[in-house]
């Protein structure tokens, strides 16, 4: 490939996704999974003590479906801030950008938890990726760090074409980084996406209507998670999904697996997938440094 050609698969590198993880076990770790789908399966056929299914009501006296979620998800926030200064996972993300559905993407990740002391921050948020499949990403590398390199990030491709061209900083936002992504590398993490979760459902529990499921014994990897499901039967503004799936560790109490799908054009058919992001192999507070964030640390050969 020519070196003048550089940006087409540079720009593959970057732009990602939301997140998840954390609890009482921190530091522990789950198996690490083989890296082939499927990663996760959702229980159907559940004893009726085991389904919970609502819908939205009119009278706004009446709680919403959606607040133990939410409850949830603040509750997850709060462990994240208290507990969790840093992690390591297997994250495998796969999104529709444009109408086409890309294939999985795996990637050693490594993010460390902005802190903060006396209102001062300490540490900046931090992300190290590497790419693990498929084939033609392979050994990709990527480093964000909140606040340095005038605020871009550092990529560097694999092979012959990372040593003619070495590595690049762009813009994560730019549209090179964002070239079939749905989101930039600042929206990547554990604590992003319970958030946006947070936002999500608070925004709904103004609007309604919508269903909601809780279904247990489902398994992502090897971590026993109850299933959350939201529908929302109509496609109306503000809504940006039809059904949404949120897969919480019963271990850590928080997700670790989101998916999302659109409402299908005919009652026949089956919603299409938008985005999906699963957290694998998580591994809390291992104790990462400076140096798992520098693009001199010379075992990443950047």
């Amino acid at each position: 490939m020519s070196i003048h050609n550089w940006p087409r698969f540079i720009a593959a590198v970057v732009g990602l996704t939301l997140a998840t993880g954390a609890s009482s076990t921190f530091g522990q770790a789950a198996k690490r999974p083989q890296l082939d789908e499927p990663v996760y399966r959702v229980t159907s056929k559940l004893p009726v003590a085991d389904q919970i299914s609502v819908k939205n009501t009119a009278d706004p006296v009446v709680s919403h479906p959606l607040d133990p979620a939410i409850e949830m998800a603040h509750k997850a926030k709060i462990a994240i801030d208290q507990n969790v200064r840093d992690y390591t996972c297997t994250l495998v993300k796969r999104e529709r950008v444009s109408g086409k559905l890309f294939d999985p993407e795996y990637m050693h990740a490594k993010i460390r938890q902005a802190q903060h002391e006396n209102g001062e921050l300490k540490e900046p948020f931090s992300v190290y990726l590497k790419f693990l499949k498929p084939a033609n990403v392979r050994n990709r590398q990527v480093i964000y760090v909140e606040g340095e390199n005038q605020g871009n990030m550092i990529a560097k491709e694999s092979g012959l074409t990372g040593r003619l061209v070495g590595k690049v900083e762009l813009p994560p936002t730019g549209m090179m980084a964002m070239r079939n992504n749905r989101y930039p590398i600042t929206e990547i993490g554990i604590r992003t996406l319970v958030e946006r979760l947070i936002e999500k459902g608070e925004r709904d529990r103004k609007i309604g209507p919508c269903e909601v499921r809780f279904l247990s014994g489902s398994k992502v990897g090897d971590r026993t998670c109850t299933c959350l499901e939201v529908i929302h039967p109509k496609c109306q503004a503000p809504y940006d999904f039809h059904k949404a799936r949120i897969f919480i560790d019963d271990e850590y109490s928080m997700p670790i697996r989101y998916e999302a799908y659109s409402w299908p054009e005919r009652a026949d058919q089956e919603p299409e997938l938008l985005e999906e992001y699963t957290y694998l192999n998580i591994k809390f507070n291992v104790g990462l440094t400076d140096a798992d964030f520098d693009a001199a640390n010379p075992s990443y050969g950047f």
